[in-house]
C-alpha cells in the first residue's frame, strides 16, 4: 500500500499537535506547582520577617510589615530562656536513636513476615496497620503508667522506646509488603550456596532494600523531631525536654512576645531543614529505587 505525501504531512501535523498539547499540559502542571510552593512558603516568609522585628515594631506596624531595623534580641531571648543547646541535644539524641532503631526493627519484623512467611501473615500486617492508626491520646496514659513502673519516668529513653515501636509499626507494614514480593530465585540460590537466614538477610535482602531503609530512616528522624504530645507528657523537667516542647513553653511565659516566638520557631526549624537538605539526594535516590524495580 503506497503512502502519499498527504499522509506523511498528516502524521507530522498530528505529532506537532500532540507536542503542543503535551507542552501546554506540562506548563500547566509547572504553574500549579509554583502556585502551591508559593502558598506553602508564605507562612515561612512571615515567620522570617517577624523573627527579626522588635516588639514595638510588631505592635505598631503589624506582622506583614518590613522590619524597620534588625532585632536579634528575640533569638537571644529564646536561646537563653529555654536553654536551647540542651533541648537541641535531647532532640538529636531521641530522633537519631529512634531513626536507627526503628528502621532496624522494621527490617527484622518485615523479614520474618515477608520472607519468613510466618503463619497468619495477613493478620499480623493488619495489626501493624491498625497500630499506625491509633491516636496518641489513647495511648498516653498506659504508656506513662508503664514508664513509671519500670523507672523510666522523665527519661529520654522512655520516649525513644515508645517512638521506636510506633515508627517501626509503619515501617514493618511498608517493608512487609515490599519483601512479600521478593524474588524467590535469589533466596533459593542463597540457600543452595549454604547461606543461613542471617546471611540471607544481610547479604541478599539488605543490599536490595537499602534505599527504602534510607528513606524510612530520614522520615523517622523528621517525624520524631516534630513530635510534641508524648514528649510533653513523658518529659517533665527542663533538662530532658525537646525542641518542640521548648517552643511551646514560651506560651506560658508572661515575658513572651511575638518576635521571640517567631525567632524560636525559626531556630527550631533550622536543624530539621539542614538535616533534610543534607540527605535530600539520599531521599531522592531511595524513592527512585523504590519506584523502578
Amino acid at each position: 500500500m503506497a503512502v502519499t505525501t498527504a499522509d506523511v504531512a498528516a502524521v507530522k501535523a498530528s505529532r506537532v499537535d500532540q507536542r503542543h498539547r503535551t507542552g501546554a499540559a506540562r506548563w500547566g502542571v509547572l504553574a500549579g506547582a509554583v502556585v502551591v510552593a508559593v502558598v506553602m512558603l508564605v507562612p515561612f516568609a512571615i515567620m522570617l520577617l517577624n523573627a527579626f522585628k522588635s516588639p514595638g515594631d510588631y505592635s505598631q506596624n503589624g506582622p506583614l510589615s518590613w522590619p524597620q531595623a534588625l532585632y536579634f534580641e528575640g533569638v537571644q531571648n529564646f536561646w537563653t530562656r529555654t536553654d536551647f543547646p540542651q533541648k537541641l541535644w535531647n532532640s538529636f539524641l531521641i530522633s537519631g536513636v529512634v531513626a536507627v532503631a526503628g528502621t532496624l526493627l522494621s527490617l527484622l519484623n518485615a523479614y520474618a513476615i515477608g520472607v519468613g512467611r510466618i503463619k497468619g501473615r495477613l493478620w499480623v500486617v493488619t495489626v501493624f496497620l491498625l497500630a499506625t492508626m491509633l491516636p496518641q491520646e489513647a495511648l498516653i496514659y498506659p504508656l506513662f503508667t508503664m514508664a513509671q513502673e519500670v523507672g523510666l519516668s522523665n527519661s529520654p529513653w522512655s520516649v525513644i522506646i515508645i517512638f521506636t515501636v510506633i515508627q517501626s509499626a509503619f515501617g514493618t507494614y511498608l517493608l512487609a509488603s515490599v519483601l512479600g514480593t521478593f524474588p524467590p530465585a535469589l533466596l533459593e540460590a542463597a540457600a543452595l550456596d549454604g547461606a543461613g537466614r542471617w546471611t540471607v538477610l544481610w547479604k541478599v535482602v539488605f543490599p536490595i532494600v537499602r534505599p527504602t531503609l534510607s528513606v524510612l530512616m530520614i522520615f523517622f528522624f523528621i517525624w520524631t523531631w516534630n513530635e510534641f504530645f508524648i514528649p510533653l507528657v513523658m518529659l517533665t523537667t527542663n533538662d530532658t525536654q525537646t525542641v518542640p516542647v521548648a517552643l511551646a513553653s514560651l506560651q506560658g511565659d508572661r515575658m513572651m512576645d511575638a518576635p521571640t516566638t517567631n525567632a524560636g520557631a525559626l531556630i527550631s526549624l533550622l536543624p530539621a531543614l539542614i538535616f533534610f537538605l543534607i540527605f535530600q539526594r539520599t531521599l531522592t535516590r531511595g524513592v527512585t529505587a523504590g519506584s523502578v524495580k
